[in-house]
């Protein structure tokens, strides 16, 4: 049995790596966040130089709409294999997932909704 923050450290690197290779960048921040039956993971710096310039297209709705589109599209189409980091990661099964971006902050937000709850042990005190 493992701890809330083995499983959230797992998250992390297993979606970091899947960013750098499937987006061909990863965050230069990252954190994730278990509560209940939901896993809550925040990434930091994301934007490529491109999709940084698209977000500067005037008027500004259209370069983030454009983007969102795009990065939603990617997503959608990588939805198994995200699923199935997170099944290993958790060992249980994603109900759902929910995303957003920000074109402003360069902060993206995934949140999973899992099968129940996990059940973790206590970390060992020093």
């Amino acid at each position: 049995m493992n701890t809330r923050g083995e499983v959230e450290a797992r998250i992390c690197e297993g979606v970091a790596h899947f960013m750098q290779e499937f987006m061909g960048r990863g965050p230069k921040e990252i954190r994730t966040h278990l509560i209940g039956n939901l896993l809550l993971v925040r990434l930091q710096g994301i934007l490529t130089p491109a999709e940084t310039s698209l977000a500067a297209v005037q008027p500004p709705e259209k370069g983030r709409d454009m983007l969102k589109s795009v990065r939603t599209y990617l997503l959608e189409t990588s939805r198994s294999r995200i699923d199935a980091l997170v099944q290993e990661s958790t060992g249980l099964r994603c109900i759902s997932m929910h995303h957003d971006i920000s074109t402003i902050t360069g902060e993206e937000v995934f949140v999973f909704t899992l099968s129940s709850e996990m059940d973790l042990r206590e970390p060992k005190r020093k």
